[in-house]
């Protein structure tokens, strides 16, 4: 099914590469069009960059760089300092992602719809956590690190789009897995910038912007968007842009479908990955029994996850795209979460931890790669793909609000850690059950 028969499309013709078309006969839809060609491997080396350089401004600061922050400012506040900055930046990010990529599908520049937003965002971003160097106080560090958030994420709509624009469906699979991979580098490339600067947090984060910035260049210079020509844009009615944000669930159900699914599944895995710090101390007595810290612990299971995150979600996508099905690797990947989670439950060791780790990184780098080519011929529309996204993008930041209540509670009042991770499985597996419920995709 393309995206060209779902309702609210517009009649379309097949979109060129314009490096091998550069005068194609444009009609008023040109960039709106079911791309048909396969998209080459410069740029899509150029949007792997792109989600490394944003990835690596967002979790080199989450990780390490605002805590140093916060205990600059107060170490005795540092907890309440980290949960304020943090939870306004995710409130932020839930916000700018799908009103960036709405802004981003209007737009009618002659760099294309996505390419503009990508450079915006970057430079928002950038500035902002130079300016976060030196920030004077806890207000203006929260209010700086939410401008990082609206930059990085109207970057990211960006990015995130061009692939249904610009990638045939057959080819979605490989390009959302390297993807996918180059969000998970860019998150290891954060934790090595603030290991680096060795506590010198304003040095960290103007590399991080360095590191954002640079990640944009070659996808800007090929990106080969096509500009959106102003008749295909409809009016802009201030009501009818904010009620787009709702999609209806009857008028749309594969779509409501892939966004419950992918919201329970990252419910799961942050369940799985919130306290592991906590579990190797408490559950596993890492230190005792090991001998080994266990804050090292973490980053060896981190990096083990990491590893096969960035392995399964290039070899995920590149079967599905062979397989030409979407949903069974879905459901497998789910449930292989799941597994993991039920290993920490069951065997609260140290190897048992190392291969709950490995077995996630397993499941989850796959569930990314393919879940994601999935939820691109699930969208309403082409005209929308941005914001339409960015709704999506919602049920992977929601989760990290909603996983830390779910999983204390657990933790503390309910069974402790087999209890937590229990709940985490069934969690993943419900994901895995509702896949079945989206009839648009095999």
């Amino acid at each position: 099914m393309s995206q060209s028969d779902l309702p609210g499309s517009l009649p379309e013709r097949p979109v060129t590469d314009p490096a091998l078309d550069p005068a194609p006969t444009q009609g008023p839809t040109t960039a709106l069009a079911e791309p048909v060609d396969r998209v080459r491997s410069l740029w899509v080396t150029g949007v792997v960059l792109v989600n490394v350089g944003i990835n690596a401004a967002f979790f080199g600061p989450i990780q390490v760089l605002l805590g140093q922050q916060a205990i600059h400012f107060d170490e005795g506040q540092k907890e309440a300092i980290l949960a304020l900055v943090t939870a306004c930046g995710a409130a932020v990010s839930m916000v700018a992602n799908p009103l960036f990529g709405a802004f981003s599908d209007r737009t009618t520049s002659r760099l294309g719809r996505r390419a503009p937003w990508v450079l915006f965002g970057a430079i928002l971003g950038a500035a902002a956590l130079v300016a976060l160097a030196g920030a004077p106080n806890v207000a203006v560090m929260t209010i700086l690190w939410c401008l990082v958030q609206a930059g990085c994420n109207g970057a990211y709509a960006a990015i995130t789009a061009a692939i249904p624009d610009r990638v045939p469906v057959p080819q979605r699979g490989a390009v959302g897995g390297l993807a996918a991979m180059g969000q998970t580098v860019g998150i290891l490339a954060g934790a090595v910038i603030a290991s680096v600067v060795s506590g010198n947090f304003a040095l960290g984060y103007i590399v991080c912007a360095v590191a954002l910035l640079a990640g944009v260049v070659l996808y800007l210079f090929k990106n080969a968007d096509v500009p959106l020509v102003r008749e295909a844009r409809p009016a802009f009615k201030l009501w009818t842009f904010v009620k787009g944000f709702w999609i209806s669930p009857a008028k749309y159900p594969d779509f409501a479908w892939a966004w419950l699914t992918r919201f329970l599944v990252n419910v799961g895995n942050h369940m799985v990955t919130l306290y592991l710090l906590f579990f190797l101390k408490d559950a596993v007595h890492l230190e005792e029994a090991q001998g080994i810290k266990p804050e090292f612990g973490v980053l060896v299971l981190t990096g083990l996850y990491a590893v096969m995150v960035i392995i399964t979600s290039v070899v995920g996508g590149a079967i599905s795209d062979r397989m030409g099905k979407r949903k069974p690797l879905v459901i497998v990947s789910s449930v292989v979460i799941s597994i993991a989670a039920l290993i920490l439950a069951f065997e609260p060791t140290w190897m048992g931890a190392i291969a709950g780790a490995a077995v996630l990184g397993i499941g989850f780098g796959a569930y990314l790669a393919v879940d994601f080519a999935l939820i691109t011929q699930v969208l309403p529309a082409a005209l929308d793909r941005g914001r339409d996204l960015g709704v999506i993008n919602i049920a992977n930041s929601l989760p990290q609000v909603i996983a830390p209540a779910i999983a204390s509670f657990f933790v503390v009042f309910w069974g402790g850690y087999v209890s937590l991770y229990v709940a985490a499985a069934v969690i993943g597996l419900l994901g895995a059950v509702f896949v079945v419920k989206i009839k648009g995709v095999a």
